[in-house]
């Protein structure tokens, strides 16, 4: 999966759902490509991993104020502090961006699967995936607030893919 792929997609689709969803306009901050991914962070992130012919992880992080916010925005409730209804609501965000992008690269990548999404909330945490590869990772700009959507993908060569169309092709084990 090429990097500028990955940006475009992440870019068109967390655009597109922040504004249709929960009425907020985002920006592009800055684009990136990082080996292990961005260290240490605070606030809420909410995790999804992608299983098939490629394999890896999305994420969505932010301040707990913009966590607030946009749960606020999402379910037309005003929330002034983290609690479980913020967190589950990073977590259906970040599921519905993540299976977006998903679905918008199953046509290239072939069938794509979804974990149930993880959501972390705190201060001075990392998240990680074993081993060292690179993560895509785009910040955006909303209403003042920055936040980051992050993909790491790798290809899976032990698995046979069924491109989307249902026609079964097997890829090269080297």
């Amino acid at each position: 999966m090429q990097h500028e792929d990955l940006v475009s997609h992440i870019t068109q689709v967390t655009q597109d759902v922040f504004c249709t969803m929960l009425g907020q306009s985002t920006s592009v901050v800055q684009v990136k490509m990082e080996n292990g991914g961005t260290g240490e962070a605070c606030g809420v992130a909410a995790l999804v991993g992608i299983a098939g012919g490629w394999q890896g992880t999305g994420i969505i992080s932010c301040s707990s104020n913009l966590a607030c916010k946009l749960a606020s925005q999402m379910l037309t409730t005003e929330y002034v502090s983290v609690n479980d209804d913020v967190l589950d609501a990073m977590g259906e965000i970040a599921n519905i961006v993540v299976g977006n992008i998903k679905t918008n690269l199953e046509e290239k990548l072939g069938i794509l699967a979804l974990s149930i999404p993880t959501v972390v909330h705190g201060k001075n945490f990392a998240t990680r995936s074993l081993g060292k590869h690179d993560w895509t990772i785009v910040e955006f700009d909303c209403d003042g607030n920055h936040f980051l959507v992050q993909m790491m993908l790798i290809e899976n060569t032990k698995h046979a893919v069924t491109p989307r169309g249902g026609f079964a092709a097997l890829h090269r084990v080297s």
